[in-house]
């Protein structure tokens, strides 16, 4: 670590609606160093898939990336024609889906379609990639990895085809994973060794992780540091476990209150009141002032993301942890 990787500036994403464009991704700003894993954290609907898609070149239209840079290796990924793009995804930069079905070909076996991944990419023969499909198959927890090569992905249930495409994402050593809540569907005992493979491929090769997820159990023992968003836009960014024992945005402490290991047995859970608001319709100033027991009128105007020691930020006037930092 200590090496930029991925330095994202101003993002804006947007989809039209009949009532004007939603802002999905709205100046959504952060760096990844090699090596380094940034959990990426909120509610469905803050905006952590399509930042994803974003930084990937993979937002379908009508939808569009409409103002900032994507930094990767110093080189603009937004300005880069889609030919070179396509060379670099699955090669140095790869993504994991919800859904292993975007990943995987339903009419090729996973022997071809992992082999084929290899070839694309790099100077290898078949039997060298078969062998490489095989070990990594093995390494996320596939019993009978030969066997299951020879399969095709409707052969295969939902928790081994979302291990194939892990497998897939995993097989070329790429500089950065974006992985976008890849372990959802798995049991805990697989879930934990694919956390533990992943997070060794990062110390060990550095490579960079964006771990998409609104499982903060999972974000707090894999992440380096976690960005909190709301509403599109980055609410809190700091290290792991800081963040985690003292939170400085309100909305990050929501979320840690609607955990149910931080309750007293019992106790009801202390949820987030209200509801998400609409993209199309965000409040004036801060987005979370409406659900906010702490807005007042400077809550009106739109707080920046400000500088706390630590190596923190937040976009709050009125942040819980000031006073113990």
């Amino acid at each position: 670590m200590g090496e930029t990787l991925l330095s994202v500036r101003g993002l804006v994403t947007e989809f039209p609606t009949a009532k004007g464009p939603a802002r999905a991704v709205d100046h959504v700003s952060f760096d990844l160093q090699r090596g380094e894993i940034l959990g990426l954290v909120g509610e469905s609907g803050s905006g952590k898939s399509v930042t994803g898609f974003s930084i990937m070149g993979l937002v379908e239209p009508p939808g569009r990336v409409t103002a900032g840079n994507v930094f990767f290796n110093g080189q603009d990924l937004l300005t880069r024609p889609k030919e070179a793009m396509r060379q670099l995804r699955g090669n140095r930069i790869a993504m994991i889906f919800q859904d292993p079905m975007m990943t995987l070909n339903p009419v090729l076996r996973i022997d071809t379609q992992m082999i084929e991944t290899l070839q694309a990419h790099s100077d290898i023969s078949r039997d060298a990639a078969r062998a490489r499909s095989r070990e990594v198959l093995a390494k996320v927890g596939i019993p009978s990895p030969d066997e299951r090569l020879l399969c095709y992905p409707h052969q295969l249930s939902g928790g081994m085809r979302q291990r194939v495409a892990i497998a897939i994402a995993l097989l070329l050593d790429p500089d950065l994973i974006i992985a976008d809540e890849p372990t959802t569907a798995l049991d805990v005992t697989i879930q934990a060794q694919i956390l533990f493979e992943v997070q060794n491929l990062c110390r060990v090769t550095g490579t960079a992780l964006i771990w998409i997820s609104h499982d903060l159990g999972v974000v707090g023992g894999l992440a380096d540091r976690i960005a909190v968003m709301y509403a599109g836009r980055i609410v809190e960014l700091g290290p792991t476990d800081a963040t985690l024992a003292a939170p400085l945005h309100r909305y990050t402490e929501g979320l840690l209150h609607s955990l149910p290991g931080r309750n007293r047995r019992g106790e009801r859970l202390r949820q987030i009141s209200g509801m998400t608001p609409a993209l199309i319709d965000l409040p004036k100033g801060c987005a979370f002032a409406p659900r906010c027991a702490q807005a007042d009128g400077a809550c009106d105007a739109r707080p920046p993301l400000l500088d706390f020691p630590g190596q923190r930020q937040a976009a709050c006037f009125h942040p819980v942890a000031l006073e113990a930092l």
